[in-house]
């Protein structure tokens, strides 16, 4: 176990990186205010990682990153907006991978640790609407400069409806919509599924069990 002291760089931390990518960013990218210095702190130590790299920057500087009008969740130490933490999110949830991101549309982004494929550091994607993890053939660091572009809404493009923008408005950081009929089958989709918010931890663990069952 490192210390807190080994972990904080003061000389070389990727905070500075962060806030260049969210000025520079072509849609809304803020950067959430840190929790009290206790919590980031124990945060930053259970992740084990230094603030020079882009996850101990975001664990530890921030409370968590909004992107595109709150589509896109990067969790951090926690906020009052976004009141999940990294460390305490993956807890129970996460074997063999770290989730570090959901979306509005109940997506899930989680760092490959060797539980999801042989591509150890890479960023995967649990899609709503297969239910299967899709490595995105990038890094964690290289995923939030990714997001921080135009490439995001080529991403997401599919998975989105007229007036999603204002519906954004209506739901927190910490719920996302569940569709029904829902997005893995033959009926569902964004466009004409019913949209009803719901818990983002309610809809991980539906997710689980919707996977396990097709599985079976």
């Amino acid at each position: 176990m490192r210390t807190l002291e080994e972990l904080i760089d003061t000389e070389d931390a990727a905070l500075p990186l962060l806030k260049e990518w969210a000025e520079g960013a072509s849609h809304s990218f803020e950067l959430l205010a840190p929790s009290p210095q206790p919590e980031r702190d124990r945060v930053l130590l259970g992740l084990q990682v230094t603030t020079r790299s882009t996850m101990g920057a975001v664990a530890h500087d921030t409370g968590g990153v909004l992107i595109d009008h709150g589509w896109l969740r990067v969790l951090g130490s926690g906020h009052a907006r976004l009141g999940r933490n990294i460390l305490d999110w993956n807890d129970g949830r996460s074997n063999g991978f770290l989730l570090v991101a959901d979306d509005v549309v109940g997506g899930f982004f989680a760092l490959n640790g060797g539980g999801l494929g042989e591509d150890a550091g890479a960023m995967y994607y649990w899609a709503p609407d297969t239910l299967t993890w899709e490595s995105l053939e990038i890094g964690y660091s290289d995923f939030l400069e990714w997001a921080s572009t135009d490439r995001l809404q080529v991403f997401y493009a599919d998975m989105r409806w007229a007036g999603w923008e204002s519906d954004m408005k209506t739901i927190g950081a910490d719920q996302c919509f569940n569709f029904f009929p829902f997005l893995w089958t033959k009926e569902g989709s964004v466009q004409q599924s019913a949209r009803t918010p719901v818990a983002v931890e309610e809809q991980y663990a539906f997710n689980l069990e919707m996977a396990g069952k097709a599985q079976a």
